[in-house]
């Protein structure tokens, strides 16, 4: 007969348990290094200084990951990160103080203005194509006839003040719906809005963006292509509206109380 004795006090369930012990030890050793991809190593809050600790719980393995659609490879982590020149100022002198700017908030990247460094290449859907495109690249989709089609239709600014007109809309293949609406500037400037920061007003005729003001509608980031929208681009647009709701008007960054 079968004895789950194995020797001594030792039995098949305790050689079990242990195992088990070992493998969960092992998987959070693996883990703790794997989370050190990104956002390491980490910085003094106060002076900046970059953390020198090293350990087998500090650092990763490097991996090199193929990307896709040909744009080469990427190896993390990254090695020799640089230091960020943050364009603004601690209002005092103790760890977590909030920043207070020192030039244009919206370019600068200051709190809800901050963007990430993404690629300067499209973000593509399932057969390659870029995942964002102006509606008529897309003959597949339309706007309702039951909807309003938007073009030529005034944008009202935080300030009350039309900022500019709708002269197309930009659309994601994917999910089919509106990502962007191309404004023109009474400076002949065209620039993206998010649709997500827009309210149609059908009634009025008009659509309404309370981010930023009117003058500021000049400043937004610019595309490198007029057809085409990377994920680097992506970010400094929606940076730039979505700063606007605490620094697009003076009276935004005062308390309420």
């Amino acid at each position: 007969m079968f004895s789950p004795i194995l020797a001594g006090d030792i039995d098949v369930a305790l050689l079990v348990f242990w195992a088990f012990v070992l493998f969960f030890i092992c998987l959070v050793f693996y883990l703790r290094r794997e989370d050190r991809r990104e956002g390491y190593p980490l910085e003094d809050e106060m002076t900046g200084r970059i953390d020198s600790a090293i350990g087998p719980l500090s650092t990763s393995i490097a991996k090199t990951f193929k990307l896709p659609f040909g744009h080469g490879t990427v190896t993390t982590p990254t090695q020799l990160r640089e230091p960020v020149d943050v364009a603004g100022r601690r209002i005092d002198r103790f760890a977590g103080a909030p920043y207070t700017p020192t030039g244009n908030p919206l370019v600068d990247g200051i709190g809800p203005a901050a963007w990430a460094d993404r690629a300067p290449w499209p973000d593509y859907d399932q057969a390659g194509r870029p995942r964002i495109v102006p509606l008529a690249e897309e003959p597949h989709i339309s706007i309702s006839v039951n909807d309003a089609q938007l073009i030529g239709w005034p944008v009202i600014a935080a300030d009350g003040v039309v900022a500019g007109t709708i002269s197309d809309i930009w659309v994601d293949r994917a999910d089919h719906v509106i990502r962007y609406l191309a404004v023109t500037t009474p400076l002949d400037g065209k620039v993206l809005a998010p649709m997500a920061m827009a309210v149609v007003e059908k009634g009025r005729g008009q659509v309404r963006i309370d981010a930023i003001s009117a003058d500021q509608f000049n400043g937004v980031p610019r595309l490198a292509m007029p057809n085409q929208i990377t994920r680097y681009e992506e970010e400094r647009v929606l940076a730039y509206f979505g700063g606007g709701y605490l620094y697009g008007l003076r009276g935004r960054t005062e308390p309420f109380l």
